[in-house]
């Protein structure tokens, strides 16, 4: 495993601090760049029913009805109290629909070792599904759960996505718990570093949920706030698209993804092709901040 020094950038003027998901394209973005790290890779079968599981998901979003936003006086009591507008714990009913959507879908071409699994997703009731929900959103596992989870956060992350996409910016603020995203409340999946005109070279966390953005400080922990023991790995020989910020003060660490040095990368699907990039820093007594939701187990946090 390598180790690389950290690099600082000094900021763009007017850099947004919030960057809303652009869901028309978002999850299709997605699913092209799952199919592109599939190619020879040692996981490639996973990966391309990854591409295949955004691709529903872009699908499902495109068919779910505008859902209510918070009203105005929810707003204020969240500016005011330093709280994200939208309460995961209060997930739309419609999320079970975009489930079942999402689970026929998949069923037309599913392997064998998932199929057990989406036959069981439909023939679900309602309750059990939220139970399913609420258990995910907890970070409270329960045994027997692990196989049905990610289906579950793909629907979830359809209707958070489509609700943050529909703010307006500047209704935001980010919280004072750096790591935690301004519009759901839920914990960041990974960190990427933009190209482009008023943010190029900036960090923003990406929301696991409601694919979100907002700007952090470069080498600067996400999860204790600490610049001081800080550093950037990478596995031996890589390119340095991916690397795992970890930090000594808390012993937690984070993906780093740069579009520097590969415009197309995705913090989701780039974090689930890099896995041995967590072993690494997993053995090296590291644990994880944030989860990615579709690998329900690898959260340690």
């Amino acid at each position: 495993m390598q180790t690389q020094p950290i690099e600082f950038h000094p900021p763009a003027e007017e850099a947004a601090p919030i960057l809303l998901p652009v869901s028309t394209t978002l999850f299709a973005d997605r699913a092209d760049r799952f199919d592109a790290l599939a190619s020879g890779h040692s996981l490639a079968d996973w990966l391309v029913f990854l591409g295949q599981l955004s691709r529903a998901q872009h699908e499902a979003l495109k068919a779910l009805p505008a859902l209510p936003l918070p009203d105005a006086t929810r707003l204020e009591q969240a500016r005011t109290h330093g709280m994200p507008p939208l309460n995961v714990a209060e997930h739309p009913a419609a999320w079970r629909e975009v489930l079942r959507q999402i689970v026929r879908e998949l069923e037309k071409n599913a392997p064998d070792g998932a199929r057990q699994t989406l036959d069981a997703l439909l023939a679900a009731d309602d309750a059990w599904l939220d139970k399913l929900a609420d258990t995910l959103l907890s970070g409270e596992l329960e045994e027997g759960d692990a196989a049905e989870l990610p289906f579950v956060a793909a629907a979830l992350q359809v209707v958070f996505t489509q609700l943050a996409s529909r703010f307006d910016a500047s209704q935001l603020q980010k919280l004072d718990a750096h790591g935690v995203c301004p519009c759901c409340g839920s914990p960041a999946v990974a960190s990427v570093v933009r190209l482009g005109a008023a943010i190029n070279n900036l960090r923003y966390l990406h929301c696991s949920l409601c694919n979100t953005e907002w700007n952090v400080p470069r080498a600067t922990c996400t999860a204790c706030d600490t610049d001081k023991e800080v550093a950037l790995h990478e596995v031996e020989g890589a390119k340095g698209a991916v690397r795992a910020e970890t930090c000594d003060a808390c012993k937690s660490y984070l993906k780093i993804v740069y579009q520097e040095k590969d415009p197309r990368v995705d913090p989701v699907a780039d974090d689930l092709a890099t896995l041995a990039l967590d072993m690494l820093v997993d053995e090296a007594g590291y644990q994880r901040s944030g989860p990615n939701l579709l690998l329900i187990g690898a959260y340690s946090g």
